[in-house]
């Protein structure tokens, strides 16, 4: 790497633009940050050599260069927000209400958003923040970010690590605040660095040079920012793994069992009952409301449910013994806790089929007289029931949700017992050929039209079903950690400035130059008090040299 030395005697080292010991402007070089000698010298890194605008040789270094670009970081961003906007037009997956026709996306952005929703789907929309696009787009913003920070930061810290009270004299006459003061005495001069020392500023001197300085931590509020920012894009990267992250959602019934999905069947969920209560429609608080609705709302979804964790079977093999470790009701905005996981009240079905009793009876009998009698459980049916007077009825085809699609033919909406419907064999004891029947709710057609036996529906009963959204984040700490972090990074670059101010003897009298990264104002307020009892001039403000 090639070096390049001042007339001070100090070895730079290449892409210098002010030399890092005494400050002079290094001519080959002005052309780096703009510095130029017809303006004021540019003051972001001291004039300290930065990689991106020192090596342009090699792939590591062009692409070093390409993402250390600010515009380039800028560009990254709008990208991804212009993205992320997309995402939001309709919801995303995960969200697709328990409500809908169907949640399977497939069918659902067509049928409730038509021709736009189904564009949605086909490019991907509806999984957008996880796919890996998107998340190669939000990795690129945090490469640009370190690699922004790490171009910056350490010829900075370089920078302000090696503060020197004495500059050269073309140094301090481009600051955009000077001064030039013919006689002074020491008793000006010793009042001026008292001055400066009241008002807190840290005073070095240096062969007779003074440099005045304070609040330097202010300059690293930046990449305090920066910070913050990849602990979050690093927080958003890892929610999309399993470990860090996991949402699922899941229908419990009524006085059902079922196992937590995501917990590896380690913890199980039992609803105890589900409740539903719904405004008084008399009432005047709400009758208004109500009646613009146009029907009844409900005022609270409550589920009472027992949570429990799986105890290790001691034979391999055997169904694990659960331990009861939480009862609690889930409402709305009120979830209930246990170990890591959140379980969430998201949606509920009303008035499902848990089980319907049938009965066999001659089809001329008018009276209907059952000659037998079977239960199906909607939970578990089976394909065959044996009655005790020798009929034997299998299901042959089950329809849970039953409708006609669009040629005619039976099908099932759901895989839920909304509105049932079956097609029966008949056996009879005598051991003759099966009749077929197709039963359903306010259905019992005789597929032959010569049937001797008809079923019949006697018995049902109904239970609500609860929709829960179980979920664990590890991620949020990291969030709050970041959001933390940015926060400091703005109150210390925002309420605090780096102030500067150089002192150079001449010849009897004095050169007075000052820099702020910024409130330009408070800083020559600093200089006026601590020049006030003295005969040295007060700075010029000179936004530019004269040619």
């Amino acid at each position: 790497m090639n070096k390049i030395k001042c007339e001070c005697g100090h070895v730079n080292p290449e892409g210098t633009v002010l030399c890092e010991s005494c400050g002079k402007p290094i001519d080959e070089n002005q052309h780096l940050d703009g510095n130029d000698k017809k303006k004021l010298l540019n003051m972001r890194y001291d004039g300290t050599a930065r990689r991106s605008q020192t090596y342009n040789k090699t792939i590591v270094d062009k692409i070093w260069s390409f993402f250390s670009s600010v515009k380039v970081g800028v560009w990254l961003i709008v990208i991804a927000l212009f993205a992320s906007a997309i995402g939001s037009i309709f919801p995303q997956e995960q969200y697709i209400p328990a409500d809908a026709v169907s949640r399977d996306p497939a069918i659902f952005y067509e049928e409730r958003y038509g021709i736009l929703g189904q564009i949605y789907y086909q490019l991907g929309f509806h999984n957008l923040y996880s796919s890996w696009w998107y998340m190669i787009l939000i990795a690129l913003i945090g490469i640009s970010l370190v690699i922004c920070s790490l171009d910056r930061f350490v010829p900075l810290f370089r920078a302000l690590r090696n503060q020197k009270a004495k500059r050269h004299e073309t140094f301090l006459k481009r600051q955009r605040l000077f001064s030039q003061t013919d006689n002074i005495t020491d008793t000006d001069m010793e009042t001026l660095k008292q001055g400066l020392k009241k008002q807190r500023y840290h005073v070095t001197v240096e062969d007779g040079h003074i440099l005045a300085e304070k609040g330097r931590f202010s300059r690293w509020g930046p990449y305090v920012n920066h910070i913050g920012l990849i602990i979050i894009l690093l927080a958003a990267l890892l929610r999309q793994t399993s470990v860090f992250y996991m949402d699922e959602y899941v229908w419990v019934r009524e006085g059902e069992q079922k196992v937590i999905p995501g917990t590896d069947q380690a913890y199980y969920i039992e609803n105890k009952d589900f409740i539903i209560e719904n405004y008084d429609p008399e009432d005047e608080k709400f009758k208004d409301a109500i009646a613009k609705e146009g029907g009844i709302v409900p005022s609270n979804y409550q589920t009472n449910v027992v949570i429990y964790q799986a105890m290790k079977p001691e034979v391999t093999g055997a169904e694990p013994e659960l331990k009861k470790i939480k009862e609690g009701s889930i409402r709305m905005n009120e979830p209930i806790k246990f170990d890591d996981y959140v379980v969430y009240q998201s949606g509920y079905q009303q008035n499902e089929f848990s089980s319907m009793t049938f009965k066999i009876h001659e089809t001329n009998d008018a009276k209907e007289k059952s000659l037998g009698e079977f239960t199906v459980d909607f939970a578990s049916p089976k394909s065959t029931y044996e009655l005790e007077n020798g009929f034997r009825v299998e299901i042959n085809n089950y329809y849970p949700d039953y409708y006609l699609d669009d040629k005619g033919e039976p099908a099932s909406e759901t895989n839920y017992p909304r509105n049932p419907a079956f097609v029966m064999m008949v056996y009879p004891p005598n051991g003759s050929e099966p009749e077929i029947s197709f039963l359903g709710i306010g259905k019992n057609i005789d597929a032959t039209g010569e049937n001797d036996y008809k079923v019949g529906i006697t018995d049902f009963e109904m239970r609500d079903v609860s929709g829960l959204s179980v979920r664990r984040d590890y991620s949020l700490p990291y969030f709050i950690i970041g959001a933390i972090i940015f926060m400091i990074g703005v109150i210390q670059g925002m309420y605090w400035q780096h102030r500067r101010i150089w002192i150079r003897p001449q010849a009897g009298g004095l050169l007075l130059a000052a820099h702020t990264n910024k409130n330009w104002h408070g800083i020559k307020r600093d200089i006026e008090k601590a020049i006030a009892a003295t005969n040295i001039n007060m700075v010029v403000d000179q936004q530019e040299i004269d040619k």
